[in-house]
């Protein structure tokens, strides 16, 4: 099953339901989805839907950081709901841990030697594993690994 499809049929579960929250979020998901396909001019694959949802994440993630500031916590919240909605739909996020492991076995795969190869890892990482890390925690990692 492709994620467009379950994410149609968890739609229809929610408007059954009367889950505004879910119905609301996964229609902005399947908007975003469908504005990148137009976007592309064909099918998006997998890693390509999992990069708008995780895009979706980080935007709301975000916002979350600009609602606190302004003291609007209930908008903060909203969004915190619709980060497990679509997290759902993510691969497994990795650890802390996992990453800073796998940046070590990913830097001698690529020959980095210095904070200069940050880029050849980064890209690798971002292909093999987009959507299941943060970019920032990455990018952080890496330059404590490499000298």
């Amino acid at each position: 099953m492709t994620l467009k499809t379950t994410i149609d049929a968890d739609l229809k579960t929610a408007m059954k339901a009367r889950e505004e929250l879910v119905r609301d979020t996964l229609r902005m998901i399947k908007s975003e989805l469908m504005n990148r396909e137009i976007e592309l001019g064909r099918d998006l694959d997998e890693s390509e839907e999992i990069g708008v949802l995780a895009r979706g994440v980080k935007t709301r993630k975000d916002s979350i950081v600009d609602y606190e500031a302004g003291g609007r916590v209930e908008a903060a919240e909203k969004e915190r709901a619709e980060i497990a909605i679509i997290e759902r739909y993510l691969p497994k996020a990795l650890t802390d841990d996992e990453l800073r492991a796998l940046i070590g076995t990913l830097a001698a795969e690529v020959g980095a030697t210095s904070k200069r190869d940050m880029g050849k890892v980064m890209k690798v990482l971002g292909e093999r594993y987009k959507g299941r890390y943060d970019g920032k925690l990455a990018s952080k990692l890496i330059g404590e690994v490499l000298p």
